[in-house]
């Protein structure tokens, strides 16, 4: 009994670690089949662009800051604006990570305005899933991990971006847009402090 038990939990283990690698190499497949292909997406949101000149980036924000379209954002580190979800009030907020004075990188933020601990309805699981939705219905379909600690994780390469969405605690969903083109170029030092902004199963597969 105690063979089989110990059987059980052995291919178990290896059905996951399977699946695991399954999507790690999917997704490296994904990557590579769009980075071959030499095909550019570099368009964002609000008219920013990978590979934006960061005073071109200050200038538009500050144009849309005047014109009431965003606003600083948390603790006056982020650019923000709202958004209707489904019939809920969200908060977005984003701010670029830069290489050589231009956007490689775009972390994006969104919470509902009525989270709350006892109102669930607003968690982050929620979200994720209308936020996938709108990017789905955006981009098209986009690939799902199993992340240990993250959950349900989703990423999408189309030529040199990549976007990533993953839930961040139970408030926030986060949304990267990468370069797969520039990143590699940026020192590690500078990549190690914008990866922050990463999944860990992404990190992993650079």
């Amino acid at each position: 009994m105690n063979n089989r038990i110990l059987q059980l939990g052995f291919f178990i283990s290896l059905s996951i670690l399977l699946l695991l690698s399954s999507c790690k190499h999917e997704y490296q497949q994904m990557v590579d089949r769009e980075l071959a292909s030499g095909v550019r997406n570099d368009s964002l949101f609000l008219d920013i662009y990978l590979g934006m000149d960061k005073k071109d980036f200050f200038e538009l924000c500050w144009d849309m800051n005047k014109k009431g379209l965003v606003r600083q954002g948390n603790k006056n580190t982020t650019v923000q604006f709202d958004m209707n979800i489904n019939d809920k009030k969200a908060l977005v907020d984003f701010y670029p990570d830069f290489y050589q004075e231009k956007i490689y990188q775009m972390p994006v933020t969104y919470s509902y305005q009525s989270w709350s601990p006892w109102l669930k309805h607003f968690w982050s699981d929620t979200l994720q899933v209308e936020v996938l939705d709108i990017y789905e219905k955006t981009y098209g379909d986009f690939l799902a991990i199993e992340h240990p600690k993250l959950g349900n994780a989703f990423v999408r390469v189309d030529g040199n971006r990549r976007i990533s969405i993953y839930k961040k605690g139970d408030q926030e969903v986060r949304v990267i847009f990468t370069d797969l083109i520039t990143e590699p170029k940026v020192p590690k030092i500078d990549r190690s402090l914008a990866d922050k902004n990463l999944p860990i199963w992404l990190r992993e597969t650079k």
